[in-house]
């Protein structure tokens, strides 16, 4: 495949843009230089229902947001989940390098950093976002909530006998509606469960159960 420039990567973008919110962006063409399966059409439907949900999220989430446009024009989570969102489609259809670089150009422009392996539900809302990592086999349910400086990175690596690490399940899973507060790193292969509440400043790598409260102090899960 040849490597795609910035500019089509952008024109790429621009069409998306236009496709999943019409009213607030000019029509724009997909380059024809940019090589792209035809299925990538047939996905943008499902790419724009999950961008409107992630809109819905930040009004849901966030009371200082007056209307829908002023989340999908002034916030970064907008920009930075059409990026990731057409990028993961990209990538489950194998296109080599694009959904890389489109995850990079959103990152360059919010400091979110999300690989276009990882897998997303719908409603998900990054507030702030500045400094948020999300791992490449990371999976996040419905309903999840991610703060300013959150990672949901890698513990630790296995590595082949060449030395090279390999491409193992090693990133977090956030069950559906969990929250996870500012600066907080969640770490390795673990599961926090479904409508748990991870607060700030939290070095995490153990799972924790449905409903559970984890606070800065020495990383302490309660039950409610």
């Amino acid at each position: 495949m040849i490597i795609p420039t910035i500019e089509q990567l952008k024109q790429l973008m621009a069409h998306v843009r236009h496709v999943v919110f019409p009213d607030y962006f000019p029509a724009a063409d997909i380059p024809q230089a940019l090589e792209l399966p035809d299925a990538f059409l047939d996905q943008l439907p499902e790419v724009s229902r999950l961008l409107q949900t992630d809109v819905d999220a930040m009004l849901h989430n966030d009371p200082a947001v007056t209307d829908r446009g002023e989340v999908i024009l002034c916030y970064p989570l907008t920009q930075v989940m059409l990026h990731y969102r057409t990028a993961h489609a990209l990538y489950l259809l194998g296109v080599p390098r694009v959904p890389r670089m489109l995850t990079e150009l959103a990152h360059s422009r919010t400091g979110i950093d999300i690989h276009p392996a990882a897998t997303i539900g719908e409603y998900f809302c990054i507030d702030h976002g500045t400094g948020v990592v999300i791992g490449a086999t990371a999976i996040i349910g419905n309903h999840v909530t991610l703060y300013q400086g959150v990672t949901l990175g890698a513990r630790n690596y296995i590595y082949s006998a060449e030395g090279r690490p390999l491409d193992l399940p090693r990133h977090p899973i956030l069950e559906d509606r969990v929250t996870v507060y500012s600066n907080t790193s969640i770490l390795g292969r673990v599961t926090i469960g479904h409508d748990t509440i991870v607060g700030g400043n939290v070095w995490l790598t153990h799972s924790v159960p449905p409903h559970s409260r984890v606070l800065q102090q020495n990383a302490i899960s309660r039950n409610e």
